[in-house]
């Protein structure tokens, strides 16, 4: 199976081994392998400073695995030591809920969406099958982020992409997140030195973030706000050199915003969904009509991030403003 994995010559394997057990990367479900002096570490997500590839590894025969106990393959997602399943049918959830928890990954909560993102909180509601919470600390990147799936947003699925945006940043930018969850942004941000001011309007998250830049000790450059971003922010007018707005059904209601917060210069990350005929002139003309022509617009990026719904795509666009 295609597995991500950290690749190191032999020689620095054991010490690239321990650095990675530490971190609690390493893909347990999986074996650790040889080929042509280079060792191959299976680990659970890309992280950075090391030699990142795909490459099929066997599973590891000691491990009992949720296939095992089902017969097939269950379809989950991880986010820190909880298992997202999403099925319809009561009786099969509970099966699978059942045969992950009796499996040898280290999950302690199973849980089944229950309703679709809803409200301007942007929160689920689940069923628990396994376990007593959904709260739960997920590792990201190097980053550890604190979160109940409860009573925030947060999707692992988006974490490349918040890696792409984020490795773009250097120490000295000032960088505005106006929707910023737990910190998924806000806080990489300013691991790389940037100072970070993040907004958002659910009270929780905001309590979730000021917690994971504690955590992850850049609580000294990282401001949350709680808020929406067009009646708090006010006080940073002209102030950002990066702008995210990662709220892709109606982040062109905060475009005007997003202009009055930036700088001389500002690289703004707009996220949206279109249809996949037209992923990326909506979004474009919609950055146009409130920059232009206070400031010249370049669109540097124009980036897929996934698949989000038949023929619809959820897109990025990477834009400079600079002022005219």
């Amino acid at each position: 199976m295609e597995v991500t994995c950290v690749r190191v010559p032999v020689t620095e394997g054991e010490k690239t081994r321990q650095q990675l057990a530490g971190q609690g990367v390493i893909d347990d479900e999986y074996e650790i392998t040889v080929a042509d002096g280079v060792l191959y570490i299976p680990v659970t997500e890309a992280v950075s400073g090391y030699e990142v590839v795909t490459r099929d590894a066997p599973t590891r025969d000691t491990l009992t695995m949720p296939a095992d106990i089902l017969g097939f393959e269950p379809a989950y997602e991880r986010i820190g030591q909880i298992a997202i399943i999403d099925e319809d049918d009561d009786a099969r959830a509970q099966e699978i809920a059942d045969a992950i928890a009796q499996s040898d990954l280290p999950l302690d909560t199973v849980i089944n969406r229950a309703s679709k993102v809803q409200g301007e909180l942007r929160v689920r509601d689940w069923d628990i099958l396994v376990g007593d919470s959904t709260e739960t600390v997920h590792r990201e990147y190097g980053c550890d982020f604190r979160l109940d799936l409860a009573t925030v947003y947060f999707s692992p699925r988006l974490a490349t992409e918040r890696h792409r945006v984020t490795e773009q940043a250097t120490a000295d930018e000032q960088v505005f997140d106006m929707f910023a969850g737990v910190g998924p942004f806000a806080i990489p941000f300013a691991k790389r030195g940037a100072t970070v001011i993040g907004t958002d309007l659910n009270e929780v998250a905001v309590q979730y973030m000021e917690e994971n830049a504690r955590r992850n000790d850049v609580a000294d450059r990282v401001t949350a706000i709680h808020g929406d971003v067009r009646e708090v922010a006010t006080e940073y007018t002209g102030w950002a050199d990066r702008i995210v707005m990662n709220l892709p059904h109606t982040a062109n209601e905060f475009l005007e915003t997003a202009v009055a917060l930036a700088g001389d210069e500002c690289v703004l990350h707009y996220y949206d969904f279109q249809s996949e005929d037209d992923p990326y002139s909506p979004g474009e003309a919609a950055i146009r009509a409130a920059a232009e022509p206070a400031y010249n617009v370049t669109v540097e990026t124009r980036h897929t991030v996934r698949s989000y719904a038949p023929h619809e795509v959820n897109v990025c666009l990477d834009v400079r403003l600079t002022k005219a």
